[in-house]
């Protein structure tokens, strides 16, 4: 996606405004370190950061490891995340990913997203999750709430998850990569809501093509 010089400008003006609006940014979810945010991160897909918060608090205090997770076993592990969405086959894939990363990795969580993606239930956002949080890698995590801001801001035409971020990695610039994902997450979470976008309040209005045509 090629910009006019005009554009650029706009795309840094509105990515300076929620760097402001949002100056402590981080992921919602709860954890302890990168292998237990990787289990935050999977235990998410489909399910809300506060119903897994509700479920990780008491799992984490006991299983903040591969070996530890080993040890509590898929029937115990589904004991504590039943309250979350498709917990069935989201612990079989914990379970499992623990015994890679014990069998591939030496325990600790790989910083390369071709080596995450391998893992059982990681997906390529799951990892740019893991990779922008954990490490500090300037990744750009596509959920429902970027997707949907990218294209009322009119950033990316893309149909896909992975069609938007390839936009968004050319046009952001380089010295907001790195927290731009979970700026864009947070406004469309609690501010360009799906429904009803709150507008009047929005820190980007001014820059926003899709102002009262929601």
């Amino acid at each position: 996606m090629a910009l006019s010089s005009r554009k650029t400008e706009s795309v840094s003006r509105l990515f300076e405004h929620l760097s402001v609006h949002y100056p402590h940014a981080k992921t919602e979810l709860d954890y302890t370190n990168p292998y237990t945010l990787l289990v935050a991160v999977t235990l998410s897909a489909q399910a809300t950061d506060i119903s897994v918060n509700k479920a990780t608090k008491a799992l984490f205090a006991i299983a903040d490891s591969p070996e530890k997770m080993l040890l509590l076993g898929e029937a115990g592990l589904k004991d504590r995340i039943k309250t979350i969405g498709l917990y069935n086959a989201k612990a079989k894939n914990i379970i499992l990913m623990a015994q890679q990363l014990i069998d591939r990795h030496d325990s600790v969580v790989p910083q390369s997203r071709d080596a995450l993606v391998q893992l059982a239930g990681v997906g390529r956002k799951t990892a740019n999750v893991v990779l922008n949080e954990a490490f500090g890698q300037p990744t750009i995590a596509v959920d429902t709430h970027l997707f949907r801001l990218a294209h009322r801001l009119k950033l990316s035409k893309g149909k896909t998850p992975d069609a938007v971020e390839t936009d968004l990695e050319k046009i952001i610039p380089d010295r907001f990569k790195q927290k731009a994902h979970i700026w864009m997450i947070l406004h469309g979470r609690y501010v360009c809501k799906a429904r009803k976008p709150e507008c009047l309040t929005c820190c980007i209005a001014d820059l926003c093509p899709s102002r009262g045509k929601v």
